[in-house]
């Protein structure tokens, strides 16, 4: 009974930490002044200042989990290789990608099969120390840098054992909450004779004992005050979590797990750059879907949502599994994106460790030089990401910052104290911005739609506002546009207290960022205006 009291505990403080309120439709894309809350000015922005005007196409690489390009709200802003012939199994174009239609696989094999979960780097870097140092000790090692890689290993290795041991308590609970409540669910429906049971049903269910009393007052606190209205989106909320650790376990934290075998390139040679299939789509491209959709889903054809950008293309680069992404693979999703039109980048991932840093950065540079803007997002951990280590990173090994490089946080449209999204990274030296990442509502795979929150829901947005600009001034450099970008952002928080996230301290917003800022497109473009030397 202690560990269901501490369960339920749990389980109560995480969905309870939001009050019972709604986002407003298409928030991220509304006015600061005009509609009172702190998007982007999209619409103000086509209506008062994009009206007569034309532009020049973009494309932007969504370097991700894969993107669904069938779907109903991306199919006519995906990105076509018109120098390809569709499935004939030749590589027409001879980029050395075959019949890449809508983008690159880049964890994929060539017999198509694709991988979905992977390992966190922090496992993988374990796993690659152990097999040197299992059984040893640093009074064995006479080389310096062998002795320095032993340390480096003996510290992974206990974050791994700490961080393992935390999610597997993680899993157990989850797993107890989501059984008891799904069996609570299946009572109450055979009682009541509803499929969709509601607050008012749990009220009036008949409870058995004492333990389902106090399963459904807990229940019922949790419709009644959390952004959860029915029992069956309370358990598909438990089952999402229950998987995340699951996952976790299995997969992630799992020594013994190592997938690449799927993808057959030599892992060893970090330069490798043809290996990989078609599917840019793959097993699960929610992330990639939803990232997509924010950009540039199709404006008012009446379904679904508005993305940020008009006259877009979407290039899909799969390189992010369900797990932590790969050095080798963001290196040449990078570089496909450049070399195959991409202007722009959206780069909605990151971790803790590096495999081999050197190589992202080198790709992030062939950006630089080919004049392509990269945005990242910072990262959920509500860290300060000055002082702990988030790759990939704008500053290369040299310490010096990429100049095409653009990091965000995330802001919600909750306003005032609760400006900064409380799971946002932060950094006096390192975010350059903030915009809107919570509550955004955008595409699913499969012609869905779904609410998802973080600094990658952040980034996009930003991407879909440096898209705009870069289709209506074409002329403009990625250094030109970054400064656009910081330069025209809302200062309207400036000196003004912000909960600094993940605690209950109130900190002047601008600790938080390097330049106080919140993007914004309407002011970005009377700024563009001014630096453009084509003027439209």
């Amino acid at each position: 009974m202690k560990h269901l009291l501490i369960s339920l505990s749990l389980l109560v403080s995480i969905l309870l930490n939001a009050q019972n309120t709604k986002r407003p439709d298409n928030w991220f894309n509304l006015d600061p002044i005009q509609d009172s809350v702190n998007g982007v000015s999209t619409e103000r922005s086509y209506s008062e200042l994009l009206k007569d005007k034309k532009s020049k196409p973009v494309i932007v690489g969504v370097i991700d989990s894969g993107v669904d390009f069938n779907h109903e709200d991306l199919k006519n802003v995906m990105w076509v290789n018109e120098k390809e012939i569709p499935n004939n199994g030749i590589d027409d174009d001879k980029n050395g990608y075959i019949d890449d239609i809508h983008g690159w696989n880049f964890i994929g094999g060539k017999d198509g099969k694709n991988v979905n979960d992977d390992n966190l780097e922090l496992t993988r870097l374990v796993r690659k120390y152990k097999a040197q140092f299992e059984g040893k000790t640093e009074a064995d090692l006479t080389n310096k840098d062998d002795k320095n890689d032993y340390k480096f290993y003996m510290a992974l290795k206990s974050e791994f054992d700490t961080t393992r041991k935390e999610n597997e308590a993680n899993f157990m609970q989850y797993k107890m909450i989501y059984e008891m409540l799904s069996t609570f669910e299946a009572k109450v429906k055979d009682q009541t004779k509803l499929e969709n049971v509601k607050y008012i049903n749990v009220q009036d269910y008949k409870t058995e004992d004492q333990q389902e009393e106090r399963i459904k007052a807990i229940t019922m606190d949790i419709l009644q005050n959390s952004k959860i209205n029915s029992l069956d989106s309370l358990n598909m909320e438990l089952k999402e979590a229950y998987d995340h650790f699951k996952s976790t376990i299995e997969y992630h934290l799992n020594l013994d797990f190592d997938p690449r075998n799927i993808v057959g390139d030599d892992y060893s040679n970090s330069r490798e750059r043809f290996y990989g299939n078609n599917d840019c789509n793959g097993p699960d491209s929610f992330h990639g879907t939803h990232v997509a959709g924010i950009i540039a889903a199709s404006r008012k054809n009446g379904i679904g949502m508005d993305g940020v950008a008009t006259n877009v293309k979407i290039m899909a680069v799969r390189c992010v599994p369900n797990g932590d992404e790969r050095d080798k693979d963001v290196a040449n999703g990078i570089r496909y994106a450049v070399d195959n039109g991409a202007t722009i980048l959206n780069m909605s991932f990151g971790k803790g460790y590096s495999w081999d840093k050197e190589v992202v950065d080198e790709a992030i540079k062939y950006a630089e030089s080919k004049g392509v803007l990269i945005i990242h997002a910072a990262g959920n951990d509500a860290q300060d990401i000055d002082h702990v280590s988030s790759f990939p990173s704008k500053r290369y090994e040299n310490h010096k910052e990429a100049s095409n490089f653009v990091v965000i946080g995330a802001i919600s449209w909750e306003g005032k104290e609760k400006l900064v999204a409380p799971f946002s990274n932060y950094g006096k030296k390192t975010i350059d911005l903030f915009a809107p990442g919570v509550d955004i509502y955008s595409t699913a795979p499969k012609n869905q739609y779904k609410d998802a929150s973080g600094t990658s829901m952040a980034s996009p947005v930003a991407c879909g506002v440096a898209a705009v600009i870069k289709s209506y001034y074409p002329d403009l450099t990625p250094q030109q546009l970054k400064k656009i970008l910081v330069k025209s952002s809302l200062k309207s928080y400036k000196g003004k207290k912000v909960l600094k996230p993940g605690t209950d301290e109130l900190v002047n917003f601008e600790k938080l960022g390097k330049n106080a800022g919140i993007i914004n497109l309407y002011e970005a473009l009377k700024m563009a205006e001014k630096f453009s030397k084509t003027k439209t």
